[in-house]
């Protein structure tokens, strides 16, 4: 039987350890600390490409490092996790009835050969219109918590979204098909 692929994870999300363990790969979670502050005037496939190659530079390793960075922007805004419920209520009031993107950069780095590859995934996802009341629900739900754009598809918020346009498992936190790309583009 053939070994699974390796990598160091640079992020504590369990939801992308998850996605790549699912995928077949052996995953070393090792997370990176970096500030996540948009540069002024940054555009958001720029921010997260910056970010996600950041975080695979900032984790030493001998096996090869992935970075990634998922940010909702709607309206040419950034929308990241929240920081309280109320601001979580916002951004999904926000969404609500509307069209918006989520972005993710991933980079993927062999520190031992130098080498390094990185693309941005796009996903366009549509909101349902939502009542007040079922923002309040889902926000005392405790799922908006920790999610960029205050929301989670693969639960709750997936009776919320009729219709996406581009990669699932971007909405969930990691283009796992993008991953692969760049694993196949780095190993060779």
């Amino acid at each position: 039987m053939i070994a699974p692929p390796r990598l160091v994870l640079a992020s504590a999300s369990p939801r992308r350890r998850e996605l790549l363990e699912g995928a077949g790969f052996a995953v070393e979670v090792r997370p990176a600390a970096v500030d996540e502050t948009p540069l002024p005037g940054e555009a958001a496939a720029d921010y997260v490409l910056r970010l996600a190659r950041a975080k695979a530079r900032a984790v030493e390793a001998s096996g090869l490092v992935l970075g990634a960075d998922t940010v909702v922007v709607v309206d040419g805004d950034l929308l990241g996790k929240p920081a309280d419920d109320a601001e979580a209520g916002a951004m999904l009031a926000r969404l609500a009835g509307r069209e918006h993107q989520v972005l993710t950069g991933v980079c993927l780095r062999d520190p031992a050969r130098g080498r390094e590859a990185a693309q941005v995934e796009t996903t366009r996802v549509w909101f349902a219109p939502l009542s007040p009341q079922e923002i309040a629900d889902y926000v005392a739900s405790g799922e908006p918590r920790d999610k960029a754009g205050a929301y989670a598809i693969q639960g709750r918020a997936a009776r919320f979204i009729p219709r996406i346009e581009g990669s699932y498992a971007n909405v969930v936190g990691l283009p796992i098909a993008t991953v692969w790309e760049l694993w196949r583009e780095i190993v060779g």
